[in-house]
């Protein structure tokens, strides 16, 4: 398509690989709940302690990925390691007989997306023409809920045929060994000629306005709740358990669709007024969820939120590129994943205390504030680079 023409090798590669990748895990873990309640008897406590050990892991490991990847001046290797571990681990959950081995397993999953993702984005950006960045990046999120839109439709045809989750886990390793035959034989290093002769480990080598970018980024993420919250409205206002996954694809769908085009319009206007664009969408969405009380605004609302992500999933990491030097892509992606991923915690715990104190309106209008105060920030304190024309 002409649309993609120019989209790099290397984005194009691991734009394949991302899809593969995630077609193979929500292949298993939109089942895995299903799996360790009905079959291993395990509980909600247990699925908690597997989720919070693996979101942490993978967050910590972004940071010291990146920086090692800088350090190293290679990131394909790490690719490799981190879609290796995913590709081979998560199958072995289709012979475990106890939750503490789904566990361990999870674990090992999430250690690899810990090892890839920073190495990854800063190799997209290293292979990318800073006037195309938002659009490669858009084309990755793109491909990434491609995915996340095949994964779930493969195991629901699977499910429907009979086959056991025990079977469709294992199928699962046939889109992982894929990634890796494509990160093997179709990504290339990408090479930094760094003044710096060494990498240091610190947040001081990134510049202010960086560090400023982090701040407002952090300050919107702990009014971003877990999008869980969002299917438990949908199921409190009446739309049925079994209509659920529908509901997830058509959100998957807005988001690939949306990616591309908030992408491109970053590269023609500028990071930051797409990004505001994206947590003005994000303000009304929730407190059009606020307030809903009908299936049909609720469904309607699903869809205009994967607009949300089309305009700042990918923009928001060609703006991490825009404001650092070559040689540090891999350390400012892993302080933005580490950044991300802290304020993710308590942003959901804060989110379901309101909700539970003071009642979902109030809960959906503070993550609708936060998001407000931030833009004004974004705009207010952080310097955007001049656009190549």
């Amino acid at each position: 398509m002409k649309l993609f023409k120019d989209i790099p090798r290397n984005v194009k590669a691991l734009g394949f690989v991302s899809l593969l990748n995630d077609a193979a895990s929500e292949m298993i873990y939109p089942l895995l709940p299903i799996f360790l309640i009905s079959v291993l008897g395990a509980g909600p406590g247990a699925l908690g302690v597997i989720e919070g050990i693996a979101e942490t892991t993978a967050s910590l490991l972004k940071l010291f990925s990146g920086w090692i990847s800088d350090k190293l001046k290679k990131r394909k290797f790490l690719i490799l390691i981190g879609y290796s571990l995913a590709a081979f681990g998560r199958p072995l959950i289709s012979i475990t007989i106890a939750w503490w081995q789904v566990a361990v397993i999870r674990f090992i999953d999430r250690v690899g997306k810990g090892v890839r993702t920073s190495p990854r984005d800063a190799l997209i950006s290293l292979s990318t023409p800073e006037d195309i960045r938002g659009k490669s990046f858009g084309f990755h999120r793109a491909m990434d809920h491609t995915g996340a839109i095949i994964g779930p439709v493969v195991a629901m045809v699977l499910l429907k045929y009979g086959m056991s989750l025990k079977n469709i886990f294992l199928w699962a390793l046939l889109p992982g060994i894929i990634t890796v035959i494509i990160v093997i034989f179709f990504v290339r290093e990408k090479r930094v000629i760094s003044e710096s002769k060494t990498v240091d480990f610190k947040l001081s080598v990134l510049s202010r306005n960086f560090k400023t970018y982090l701040f407002v980024i952090i300050l919107f993420t702990l009014g971003n709740s877990s999008d869980a919250f969002l299917i438990l409205k949908a199921k409190d206002t009446g739309i049925p358990i079994a209509l659920i996954p529908l509901l997830w694809i058509v959100l998957h769908f807005v988001k690939m669709s949306t990616s591309v085009p908030g992408g491109v319009w970053s590269d023609k206007i500028g990071r930051r007024r797409v990004i505001v664009t994206g947590w003005m969408v994000y303000a009304l969405i929730y407190l059009g969820f606020g307030f809903s009380s009908n299936i049909w605004q609720i469904w309607g609302l699903f869809a205009l939120y994967g607009i949300y992500f089309g305009l700042t999933e990918g923009v928001e990491k060609a703006f991490v590129s825009d404001l650092v030097t070559r040689e540090f892509q891999g350390t400012a992606f892993g302080f933005y994943h580490l950044a991300v991923g802290i304020a993710a915690f308590p942003s959901s715990v804060i989110f379901g205390f309101i909700w539970q104190r003071f009642g979902s309106l109030t809960a959906f209008t503070y993550g609708a504030s936060l998001a407000g105060l931030a833009s004004i920030l974004l705009l207010s304190f952080v310097r955007e680079k001049e656009r190549i024309k």
